[in-house]
C-alpha cells in the first residue's frame, strides 16, 4: 500500500531546523576537529555530586517523586534563590523541578499563551527560544539587538515591537550566544515596558552564576516585577550537570498552578537520581562553582584577546561561556566562514545568523573547552586569517 498522505502537522513542518546542527553533523564526520561550537561545560560533574547520586540509588530511592519534585530540593532552591537575590518563593506552591530549563520554558509559555499571542524575543538568542514560543501556540516577535549596545535589549526596542497581541517578553541574560549581561538600568527599562503594557517576563537565568567582573540582577528582584516574572534556571551550566537534566521554574502562585498541571501530565516528575544530585550541588557545590568560573574567566580572556589580535573584533562578553566575534573583515558570510574554517583548518564554530538575523556577520565560539584546545584553535585560525583576512 502506497502512503500518499502527509502525516506531519503544519506546525511541525513550519518549524525552522536548528542552524547549529548542520555544522555539528559535518564535524562529526571529520578527525582532529577543535570544537568551539558546543555550549556545554567540559568539566565532569564534581565527584561529591556523583557520589551522592550513587548513594541515593543504593538506598533504593528510585521511585517517582512528588510532581513538583523532592521537597528537600525545592527548599534548597528557595534558599539558593533567596540567598543570591533576596527574593522568596514558597517551596510548596511556587517551585517546580523540571527536566532542564527546556521543559521549564515550554511549560511557562504553554501556560500563559493562547493561539496567536505574541512574545517579544530579543535576538541574538538561543536557537530554541523562538521555536518554543511557536510550539506553545504563540508568535515570536524578533527584537534585534546590536553590538553598539553591547547586545543589550533596550526598553525602546521592546516598546517599538509591542502590539495589542503582546503577552510577554522572553529574556535570556547572561546571553547565549553573545555573552552579554544586562545592566540594572536596562532591566529597569524592560520593567517599565512590562508594567506599562501589562506584560509578563520570562527570564532564563541558566548562566546566572557565570559572570565576570559585573553584577547580575535577577529580574524578579526588581521593584514591582516579582508578580510579573516567571524565573527559570537549572544545574546544567553552573554545576557542569548538563546530562542530569534538572532545572526549575519559580513563579507567582496562580501561574504556577497552570505550570504544575501541565508538568504532571507531560513528565510526572523529573529524574529522581538527578534531583538528589541537584540537592547536593545546591547545598555543597559553591566551591566547585568558584573554581569552574575562575577557569572560564581565564579562557574568556585568552579567546577574546586572540580574536582581537586576529582582526576579528570581539566585544567583551561578561557572562556565560561564549565569545561572539565579528568576521566582516574576511568578506565572507558567517555561514561561509564557518564552513571554510571547518573544512580548511578543522575548527568548528557556529554562524551568528543561526541565533537570529542580528547575529549575521558574527560567529559563536564557546570557551567551555581547555585553554590548550583554545590555543590550538587560535593557531589554526591565524593560518586561516593569513589566507583570507
Amino acid at each position: 500500500m502506497i502512503r500518499t498522505r502527509n502525516y506531519l502537522s503544519q506546525s511541525v513542518q513550519s518549524l525552522r531546523p536548528s542552524g547549529i546542527r548542520r555544522f555539528f553533523d559535518i564535524a562529526a564526520t571529520m578527525k582532529d576537529v577543535v570544537t568551539l561550537g558546543i555550549g556545554e561545560p567540559d568539566f565532569v560533574t564534581p565527584r561529591h555530586i556523583i557520589d551522592k547520586s550513587i548513594d541515593s540509588l543504593r538506598a533504593g530511592q528510585t521511585s517517582y517523586t512528588s510532581n513538583s519534585g523532592l521537597l528537600e530540593l525545592r527548599c534548597a532552591i528557595a534558599d539558593y534563590v533567596g540567598g543570591l537575590y533576596g527574593i522568596e518563593y514558597d517551596p510548596n506552591d511556587q517551585i517546580v523541578v523540571t527536566v532542564g530549563v527546556s521543559e521549564a520554558m515550554w511549560l511557562a509559555l504553554r501556560t500563559i499563551l493562547d493561539p496567536g499571542d505574541e512574545v517579544l524575543v530579543p535576538e541574538p538568542c538561543f536557537v530554541a527560544n523562538a521555536a518554543a514560543v511557536e510550539m506553545a501556540g504563540g508568535v515570536p516577535i524578533h527584537v534585534d539587538t546590536f553590538v553598539e549596545d553591547h547586545f543589550q535589549v533596550t526598553g525602546a526596542m521592546l516598546e517599538a515591537a509591542v502590539t495589542p497581541r503582546t503577552k510577554a517578553i522572553l529574556i535570556n541574560y547572561p546571553n547565549n550566544p553573545t555573552g552579554a549581561v544586562l545592566s540594572r538600568e536596562r532591566m529597569a527599562e524592560i520593567a517599565a515596558v512590562a508594567e506599562k503594557y501589562d506584560l509578563l517576563v520570562l527570564s532564563d537565568e541558566i548562566y546566572e552564576r557565570l559572570i565576570y567582573g559585573v553584577e547580575h540582577t535577577n529580574f524578579a528582584s526588581l521593584p514591582g516585577m516579582y508578580e510579573r516574572t516567571i524565573l527559570m534556571s537549572g544545574m546544567s551550566k553552573t554545576f557542569a550537570m548538563t546530562g542530569w537534566r534538572i532545572g526549575y521554574v519559580c513563579a507567582p502562585r496562580e501561574i504556577m498552578e497552570g505550570i504544575r498541571k501541565l508538568h504532571q501530565y507531560l513528565i510526572m516528575s523529573a529524574p529522581t537520581v538527578g534531583q538528589y544530585a541537584a540537592l547536593e550541588a545546591l547545598t555543597h557545590g559553591e566551591d566547585d562553582v568558584r573554581e569552574m568560573r575562575g577557569e572560564y574567566d581565564k579562557r574568556r580572556r585568552l579567546i577574546v584577546d586572540g580574536f582581537n589580535q586576529l582582526g576579528l573584533h570581539c566585544f567583551e562578553p561578561r557572562g556565560a561561556f561564549y565569545a561572539f566575534p565579528n568576521i566582516g573583515v574576511t568578506g565572507m558570510s558567517d555561514e561561509e566562514f564557518c564552513e571554510r574554517l571547518l573544512t580548511e583548518e578543522r575548527v568548528a564554530v557556529v554562524p551568528g545568523s543561526a541565533f537570529g538575523r542580528s547575529g549575521t556577520g558574527f560567529v559563536r565560539a564557546s570557551y567551555a573547552t581547555s585553554r590548550e584546545r583554545i590555543e590550538v584553535a587560535l593557531e589554526r585560525m591565524a593560518r586561516f586569517m593569513r589566507r583570507h583576512g
